[in-house]
């Protein structure tokens, strides 16, 4: 029998195309254990992880469908180990900007959808004791807290030689059966939430028309209010990717300094650097820029599996030249958004994400999406990671760099995976017309280390990153 998808699941399936696939990846780089050679190693850790042909739910299943509507998860008879388990040679696994272009080029191909959504991909040089795993599922198996949870049990905290399962072979429990009502009591409370998530959606709805009207500014973003740019538009096939590393510390650090969150000091960082690409484009901004956020909607202690959870804009900075100001901008921004999450309930929001991603996918399938203003200008997600050194088998793991799918209406997206006191970034979008992330990658990096360097020293700010802010008559409250 197929397991059963929840509609969000369905969605990753339904919008995939050959221009944009749904699967998320990670770049993982591991050390060779000291006296082995790098081809031997490696070549043989891919035979012997081809030999785990016996996986475990999701892995073994494909998706059972009738046309492009998806009916759930069926297990295979065969797993086709030479297609989900692959080794490739490179040139120079320390370039880190060919690795790359190499994963970019793996990253816009879509995943066989008669087979089980999966594949790990070795990646080695014959000189250099590093090596890289390339690992890409489709979205349709988990989110983000999902997948990261899985990674983890598939990892070991000590190296060990012998007696290693990876992650697809390792048996999960099933979780602990709900408590069942009797039918009737099921029926009503089934009702009882039906209304009052309704209840919910109505008042969000209600928020954001007095937020368009103007009559309440102090609520969430009316979707649609990003920015058109070079990032934005029809998404298309071809994929610009790159990596960088934050100090994780340093990042905490300077959150309790500014009283934000770790989250919204990530936010100011990559809003500047992203005002620098773009401005490096001839763009002039005349408003702030928008992100996604993801939002997981489970609750503390919670281990389903599968999607749970919502997506909503997020309002940035603007017009302030000083990094610590526009720091202040967008932790109220921020929380605006998260009180209105914490006042409704989880399915609401839910609904409310599947109506406007619906809203931006109909704009895709039609080939409007150059015409119209994306959702928002960039999705930036945080995922907690192991916080000590993790090995699979006899190696090290160095580094696990997320790399996600692209939204409808284009930008991009930057998602951020904290490992062993490190915030290990990856950064993917199309490169119709941007073709390499590297200097946003460069920019972000500048732009923490101003952002701290302002706290103690108010005279540091950002010159121009393209802004256009109109001039306002001085008053009597003026600096001057």
């Amino acid at each position: 029998m197929a397991r059963k998808l929840s509609f969000l699941d369905k969605s990753f399936w339904i919008t995939e195309s050959q221009a944009n696939p749904k699967h998320v990846a990670c770049l993982q780089l591991l050390s060779i254990p000291e006296g082995q050679d790098p081809k031997t190693y490696v070549t043989a850790l891919h035979k012997e992880m081809q030999g785990f042909a016996r996986a475990c739910p999701p892995f073994n299943c494909r998706v059972k469908a009738i046309g492009i509507w998806p009916l759930g998860l069926q297990p295979v008879k065969h797993m086709q180990m030479d297609y989900h388990v692959q080794c490739h040679q490179i040139e120079n696994i320390d370039d880190r900007e060919a690795l790359d272009r190499f994963i970019a080029r793996m990253h816009e191909t879509r995943l066989d959808p008669q087979k089980p959504l999966w594949q790990y991909h070795f990646l080695y040089d014959p000189t250099h004791h590093t090596f890289a795993i390339y690992a890409r599922v489709h979205h349709l198996y988990g989110d983000g807290a999902t997948l990261v949870r899985w990674f983890q049990a598939g990892y070991l905290d000590e190296p060990q030689s012998t007696g290693f399962t990876p992650v697809w072979a390792i048996k999960r429990l099933r979780h602990t059966p709900v408590k069942q009502y009797k039918r009737i009591k099921r029926i009503w409370l089934g009702v009882w939430e039906f209304l009052m998530t309704t209840k919910d959606v109505l008042v969000i709805l209600l928020g954001l028309l007095l937020r368009l009207l103007r009559i309440n500014r102090h609520y969430m973003p009316v979707p649609f209010s990003g920015t058109r740019t070079v990032l934005t538009g029809q998404v298309q096939a071809g994929r610009a990717v790159a990596t960088f590393d934050l100090d994780f510390g340093r990042i905490r650090s300077l959150a309790r300094r500014t009283r934000a969150s770790a989250n919204e000091v990530l936010l100011a960082a990559f809003d500047i650097g992203v005002h620098r690409l773009l401005q490096d484009h001839g763009h002039i901004f005349k408003q702030a820029l928008y992100t996604n956020m993801p939002i997981n909607l489970r609750k503390p202690g919670e281990k389903t599996g599968g999607n749970k959870i919502a997506i909503v804009p997020v309002q940035l900075a603007h017009a302030e030249h000083d990094p610590y100001l526009r720091l202040r901008q967008i932790i109220y921004h921020h929380r605006v958004v998260k009180h209105a999450a914490q006042l409704a309930r989880p399915a609401a929001f839910s609904a409310y994400t599947i109506g406007i991603q619906a809203i931006a996918l109909v704009f895709e399938w039609l080939r409007i999406s150059n015409w119209v203003r994306p959702i928002a200008n960039i999705l930036i997600s945080n995922v907690p990671g192991p916080t000590h050194a993790k090995y699979f088998k006899d190696s090290e793991l160095l580094g696990c760099y997320p790399i996600s799918t692209m939204t409808p209406g284009g930008g991009v997206n930057i998602t951020l995976m904290t490992y062993n006191g490190t915030a290990n970034i990856g950064m993917v979008c199309c490169n119709k017309t941007i073709k390499s992330l590297q200097p946003l990658a460069q920019y972000c990096q500048e732009a923490f280390d101003m952002l701290e360097a302002s706290i103690d020293d108010p005279s540091l700010n950002i010159d121009d990153i393209g802004e256009h802010v109109d001039e306002v008559p001085l008053s009597i409250v003026s600096d001057t």
